[in-house]
C-alpha cells in the first residue's frame, strides 16, 4: 500500500498489513485466524480497505458476537494505523476450536 502525503509517501508492505489484522483478531477472546494456506486477504486502494478473514472460534462461544467483535477490531486497527476508510471486513467461521 502506498500513502501519498505532503512531503513524500509511505509504503506499507503486505506483511505489515497481515500483522495488523492478525493482532486485531487475536485481541478478541476466543478468536484466531484459521491455520492453513488461505486465511486472510487485505485489499487497500485509493484510501479504502477491504478485508476477508477465515476464523477459528472457541467452541461454546456465540459465533455472531465473536465475529462482530473481530470485524470491529480489524476495521478500527486498519483505519487507525493505515489512515484508510474501511469498506468491509468479511468474516467466515471455518472451524471451532475445542482445545481452548
Amino acid at each position: 500500500m502506498l500513502v501519498e502525503a505532503e512531503g513524500g509517501s509511505v509504503r506499507v508492505r503486505e506483511a505489515a498489513l497481515t500483522d495488523i489484522v492478525r493482532r486485531a483478531v487475536s485481541s478478541v477472546d476466543g478468536a484466531r485466524l484459521r491455520k492453513g494456506r488461505r486465511r486472510l486477504g487485505v485489499e487497500l486502494e485509493n484510501g479504502h480497505a477491504r478485508a476477508e478473514l477465515q476464523l477459528s472460534v472457541a467452541y461454546g462461544l456465540v459465533l455472531p458476537e465473536v465475529s462482530s467483535a473481530v470485524q470491529e477490531r480489524v476495521a478500527d486497527a486498519l483505519a487507525r494505523m493505515c489512515d484508510v476508510e474501511v469498506d468491509s471486513v468479511d468474516v467466515t467461521v471455518e472451524e471451532l476450536d475445542r482445545a481452548r
